[in-house]
């Protein structure tokens, strides 16, 4: 199991190196990080689960479609340490892509000599293009849930970037890509993916990328009214602290307990941090906007980039049908998770 000792680079030490890659695209950013060893995040549930999602919100402080990649890779380097796998060369990059719409579906063949091969399409590859690997979610001959390991630098590999037409969080660059009997490695077992413990802790994962966003939209109206502090944009600072301060505190209990029981369900907890985030980026994208007015999106490359690519990235939450998930989940159960 990770500890935080075993960190290449500490969260708090990331701003710096991340500032260090200014003028990389994602991509070759990704890679920076990889070879810096500021991949070996602590692993869900091993101890220091917090310490992972502040390396991720330092990431998505920085720059959300670098932090989509990231996220993917350390998703998938913890989904292989789950499954007993090893990650191959340590310059490798990963993907997670698990996306399911219906008319995109990969199959996981077994052929006569007892080797396997992927043949479909597969929509949403963050980063197609530049990582090596990826875990992909794929359906076997019995029509059972899989995932699967894939090397994309073979042949039978192919990528359709007129796919992704984004503006914001292109830079990820989440293509569709076609796999004509592609070798692959069956990982785990029919239904591994979703049963795992791992599932709701990486659930949460992501939204610490888009908590680190939106702390850095919070930052910047701080600073604006440390120069010039005005009573209606001090109400809005005011309201973007009070719904982060809550998220905050909602994240660190949930990442505590998922350390003190890292083989438990953490569905509610995952759901309840994903829509906490949800709602708190959502507010903090429309206080900091009246706030500061059009002036940084339209002359801070950064912000520009970063008000662009929030937005999108946030629809990664199912909003109202995890609202309905958490209603039912509470409604099935004992107790009340709102007390004090």
């Amino acid at each position: 199991m990770s500890s935080p000792s075993d960190l290449s680079i500490s969260s708090s030490a990331l701003p710096a190196r991340l500032r260090a890659l200014a003028g990389l695209d994602p991509a070759a950013a990704l890679r920076r990080l990889v070879a810096e060893g500021a991949d070996r995040l602590p692993y869900p549930g091993a101890g220091a689960t917090l310490e992972r999602w502040r390396a991720l919100a330092a990431v998505g402080a920085h720059d959300l479609s670098l932090a989509k990649l990231f996220e993917g890779h350390t998703d998938a380097l913890a989904i292989l340490h789950e499954a007993g796998a090893e990650r191959g060369a340590a310059d490798s990059t990963w993907g997670t892509w698990c996306a399911e719409p219906p008319d995109a579906r990969l199959r996981l063949a077994r052929l006569a000599n007892g080797r396997f091969v992927l043949d479909g399409r597969k929509a949403w590859c963050s980063g197609a293009r530049d990582v090596t690997h990826a875990v992909v979610s794929c359906w076997n001959d019995e029509g059972e849930a899989m995932l699967a390991t894939v090397d994309l630098r073979q042949r039978g590999v192919s990528m359709h970037g007129d796919t992704w037409q984004a503006v914001g969080m292109r830079g990820s660059a989440s293509i569709d890509v076609h796999f004509e009997q592609v070798p692959a490695q069956p990982l785990g077992g029919p239904g591994f993916y979703v049963a795992r413990a791992g599932f709701w802790h990486g659930g949460a994962g992501v939204a610490a990328c888009w908590f680190g966003a939106a702390g850095a939209l919070a930052d910047a109206l701080a600073q604006a009214m440390r120069q010039r502090p005005d009573p209606h944009r001090l109400s809005q600072l005011g309201e973007v602290t009070v719904a982060l301060q809550g998220s905050a505190a909602l994240m660190r209990e949930a990442a505590a307990m998922i350390d003190h029981a890292p083989n438990a369900d953490a569905m509610l907890a995952a759901l309840s941090v994903r829509l906490s985030v949800d709602a708190s980026a959502t507010a903090t994208l429309a206080a900091v906007g009246r706030a500061l007015g059009p002036g940084p999106m339209c002359k801070d490359a950064a912000m520009a980039r970063r008000v662009a690519d929030l937005p999108v990235f946030l629809r990664q939450s199912h909003a109202e049908r995890d609202q309905e998930a958490v209603g039912r989940l509470v409604a099935g159960a004992e107790g009340q998770p709102w007390l004090l």
